[in-house]
């Protein structure tokens, strides 16, 4: 087992806060990750063209609100963030701080949502953590008004 640091923390600490019956406390921080690395094989044998399971859509939201919840302690922004996907896996994320949008993203297919490494898991949510930092430090009026 590896420590956990930087943004797959943050990812973890949001999956363990999504279980209300504390399930999840016995089982390591890399078991909880190992869901969201998929193989290209492994995204390929997962059919586009079905219902969203309800599993995937808790990993999706958990990335976003790790991301949401980075950028909230880099910034001290509060910030919110909202998820619509419709049954078959297109929708939209959106991240507000205040009246601000800081981070916005269409998504599809995310039946196959996930990363071919935990590397690249981490990469993707630091780099969206950094955007919406910068976007909060050029428009911090914005960002803390909540009006």
């Amino acid at each position: 087992m590896t420590e956990t640091t930087g943004f797959l923390r943050d990812l973890v600490d949001q999956v363990r806060a999504s279980d209300a019956y504390g399930q999840l406390d016995r089982f390591s921080d890399d078991h909880l990750l190992a869901p969201f690395v998929l193989t290209r094989e492994d995204r390929r044998n997962i059919a586009a063209n079905c219902d969203l399971e309800p599993a995937t859509e808790a990993r999706l939201r958990s990335f976003y609100q790790a991301i949401a919840a980075a950028t909230e302690r880099a910034t001290g922004a509060f910030t919110t963030t909202i998820l619509d996907l419709s049954h078959e896996g297109f929708g939209r994320v959106i991240i507000f701080a205040g009246r601000l949008v800081v981070v916005s993203e269409a998504l599809r297919d995310v039946q196959r949502f996930g990363f071919d490494s935990l590397d690249k898991l981490s990469a993707r949510g630091e780099s969206l953590v950094t955007g919406a930092t910068k976007v909060i430090e050029q428009y911090g009026e914005v960002a803390r008004d909540d009006a």
